[in-house]
């Protein structure tokens, strides 16, 4: 399974001090892994790919509050 592997090597990642354009570049690429990973998913049923499918969505919402920034104050 080349795309767990892919999966696990992106959540290994540092993910400090990332410009704006690496916020984009990481939440797109992480979309994708779980896309691809739920085709998987549907087809054998194997926990350990909803694992990943989870920690990776974990890590996509962190990058996309990060972007998305503080709501404004009225």
């Amino acid at each position: 399974m080349d795309l767990i592997s892919k999966a696990l090597e992106f959540e290994k990642r540092k993910m400090k001090s990332l410009s704006t354009s690496d916020r984009v570049k990481i939440s797109r690429e992480a979309k994708a892994l779980i896309l691809d990973l739920n085709q998987i998913y549907k087809i054998k049923k194997d926990q350990n790919i909803m694992d990943i499918m989870k920690r990776l969505t974990a890590i996509k919402r962190k990058v996309e509050k990060r972007l998305k920034g503080k709501p404004l104050l009225a």
